[in-house]
């Protein structure tokens, strides 16, 4: 299924995904772009699983908290603290064994979690009973708290029930579109839409609406982005699927556009650690550079700034970077490493030196304005300060090497960078980033 799911759409790990729950044969390859969409050696601390009852109907949702899951590849724990401190904490949230007992739309997504992130999570199985909105926004202002960086939120639906393969694809785009909007009002309308079309054997256009929904009452206002990834109906099956009567399956990844967050692979690391040393060794006529031989997808193909820091033990020897490209991460790795070693402002390390070069790398999330100097993180962010044609930045790592202050780091940003004197940040524009950090032993290059 994974082998002909679609690939990542963002470099970035999602905050949610929506993932149909219909047989394998049918909605399988749908199910699994859905999962491929984090990225690879990602880690969540839980994993919430919203699905809406197709058995029985009842107040709010029920959470699971008699035990663990086991599927063909092995149990999954369930965190029975956080799910009794659901329940306890908000009336909306009971546990009804029934619900769970027979309910296949939750345990359908079990293997697909276990297979993409093995068994370094905890679960948080919850069932909706309620076809109340007011109760599905109750619902998800319990589960607000954790809606964040650290946890997927899996919600479990298909779309259109049993009309004909093209009335599902109508129906579908418009149900699709609806919740993409991120507007829960949208959907609400989108759905009674569809219902007075009266289309012939059109039973729902998503029957896990209650979760979808809970889920845009979690991302509504906010700095959220839905991306559509793939979508199949049971109708595109070549072995058994009709045209008649079918199911829709979309797969669909929220985002967090204030994350800035992206995952790079170990393995991706050493690949541009890799470049930046072959880069080197071509630039000084050691070595004709050649990447023919190394994995240059996923990352390395994202349009992503980059900075790269030379050093011969402890002591620097250039950083050169950019924060934007309109190229490949690695084609901006292997120019920059080259400009670095010709950094004006020191000795350019001679071929014998090189041996003994380290290289860091720091990958940058995009720059993003602050309104002030509090949303600044010592350690966590780099800042970007610019007043008209001047500019000046430091990497995060910077405040963390000086032990610096503030005060310090923008004083010392402002005067020694940017030219602006010691309090020239506060008539300037400040922006901050991150930066995913890493260096070479150049004993293995």
């Amino acid at each position: 299924l994974f082998s002909s799911a679609r690939k990542p759409k963002s470099t970035n790990h999602p905050r949610a995904i929506i993932s149909p729950h219909a047989g394998y044969v049918f909605s399988g390859q749908v199910a699994a772009s859905a999962f491929n969409q984090i990225p690879e050696n990602t880690k969540y601390e839980k994993i919430f699983v919203l699905a809406s009852s197709h058995q029985v109907h009842f107040k709010g949702a029920s959470v699971y908290t008699a035990g663990n899951y086991k599927t063909p590849l092995g149990t999954i724990k369930v965190d029975l603290k956080l799910t009794k401190k659901l329940i306890k904490s908000n009336q909306i949230f009971s546990e009804n064994i029934d619900a769970h007992s027979f309910e296949h739309s939750l345990e359908v997504q079990l293997p697909f979690l276990q297979y993409k992130l093995g068994k370094e999570f905890q679960l948080i199985p919850i069932i909706l009973g309620t076809d109340s909105p007011e109760e599905c926004e109750e619902i998800a202002h319990g589960l607000k708290p954790y809606f964040n960086s650290k946890n997927l939120f899996v919600i479990s639906t298909d779309f259109s029930h049993y009309p004909n393969y093209e009335d599902a694809v109508d129906v579908d785009t418009v149900s699709a579109n609806a919740v993409i909007s991120n507007n829960t009002q949208t959907l609400l309308n989108a759905l009674e839409s569809n219902r007075k079309l009266n289309i012939p054997n059109l039973s729902t256009s998503m029957c896990g609406w209650t979760s979808v929904l809970t889920l845009m009452y979690l991302t509504n206002n906010n700095s959220f982005e839905y991306k559509k990834i793939q979508y199949m109906n049971s109708g595109d099956n070549h072995l058994y699927g009709g045209k008649y009567r079918v199911v829709g399956y979309h797969a669909i990844a929220v985002f967090n556009t204030d994350d800035d967050v992206f995952t790079i692979s170990e393995e991706e690391k050493e690949t541009l650690l890799e470049i930046a040393h072959r880069s080197l060794n071509d630039s000084y006529g050691l070595k004709k550079y050649n990447v023919d031989d190394l994995d240059t997808g996923g990352i390395l193909q994202a349009k992503l700034g980059a900075f790269v820091s030379l050093y011969n033990g402890d002591e620097l020897k250039g950083c050169i970077g950019q924060f934007k490209s309109d190229k490949p991460l690695m084609q901006v790795i292997k120019s920059v490493v080259i400009s670095a070693s010709n950094d004006r402002r020191f000795e350019k390390p001679d071929k014998k030196m090189l041996e003994n070069i380290i290289v860091e790398i720091s990958v940058l999330s995009p720059l993003k304005k602050i309104k002030s100097i509090e949303e600044i993180e010592l350690g966590k962010h780099g800042i970007y300060i610019k007043k008209e044609i001047v500019s000046g930045t430091f990497l995060p790592q910077v405040a963390i090497k000086t032990g610096w202050n503030l005060e310090e780091f923008l004083g010392h940003c402002s005067r020694d960078k940017a030219g602006l004197g010691w309090y020239g940040w506060k008539d300037a524009e400040i922006f901050i980033y991150e930066a995913e950090i890493f260096k070479s032993n150049p004993i293995n290059y």
